[in-house]
């Protein structure tokens, strides 16, 4: 009986492009938008190291590009931090479409949100260049497809439960880490079931029921929509953050 179950494993293996008995990646989510400067730092800073120890490897990454935004009743987008963002937002949603593989739309956002902590925004277009992708994702924009994006991350962000308290909303498969998001390595590691563990997972220590017990490391009463630290707690722990700015 094992050996014609591994048969019929190989089987569907040949059909239909896959390995059906590994087990799956782990899906990372992440809720944002473009210029919330937590969002930024979250991207630059702590995102980027899927690139680092093969983390990309056991990861599904989904990012999805509207956060707080609004979606007015005639039909237009009102956002956070003005109308640039929602160009900004859209462009994102843009090359996520068009470049689905991960980690040429990740390198794509990592450098424009670079230079929104830097404010440099003026020279965005320049990522395309930077990370050697064509500028298709502005046809898409003009075209008005980019808003077709956008309504569906609208709808998408709207449907999350429990619903985002804050912005970057980081969820490990369907799970949101609240205000332990910085440290998703660790629930990314502990949630991955597969034998080939990349490098960054080694060592990591091991946490029970990880996902469905993260707990807000801050009181809820501090946090604002925006972001999840408020400037009262701030001011009162006297937390400074300090931000990396280099180009890809």
């Amino acid at each position: 009986m094992a050996s014609a179950g591994f048969f019929t494993c190989m089987l569907l293996a040949l059909f239909i492009g896959i390995w059906p008995c590994h087990a799956q990646n782990v899906t990372l989510s992440v809720y944002y938008e473009t210029l919330c400067p937590y969002c930024s730092d979250f991207i630059v800073n702590h995102l980027v190291k899927l690139f680092h120890s093969r983390l990309f490897s056991i990861v599904n990454l989904r990012l999805v590009p509207w956060g707080n935004a609004v979606l007015q009743s005639n039909g237009s987008f009102l956002c956070q931090h003005g109308p640039d963002e929602c160009l900004l937002n859209t462009i994102e949603a843009c090359t996520i479409s068009v470049y689905p593989n991960e980690e040429q739309h990740l390198g794509f956002i990592l450098c424009l949100e670079r230079l929104a902590s830097a404010n440099e925004l003026n020279e965005w277009i320049n990522c395309f260049n930077t990370t050697g992708l064509a500028t298709v994702p502005i046809d898409c924009y003009k075209s008005g497809y980019g808003n077709v994006l956008e309504n569906q991350y609208a709808a998408e962000t709207a449907q999350l439960d429990p619903p985002h308290k804050f912005v970057p909303w980081v969820l490990v498969d369907g799970q949101p880490l609240q205000e332990d998001f910085k440290n998703f390595v660790t629930y990314v590691c502990n949630a991955y079931k597969g034998e080939q563990v990349p490098e960054a997972c080694h060592p990591l220590p091991l946490m029970n029921n990880s996902l469905k017990k993260a707990t807000p490391s801050y009181p809820a009463s501090l946090l604002s929509a925006d972001t999840p630290y408020s400037i009262t707690w701030l001011l009162i722990y006297g937390i400074h953050f300090s931000f990396s700015f280099s180009l890809l």
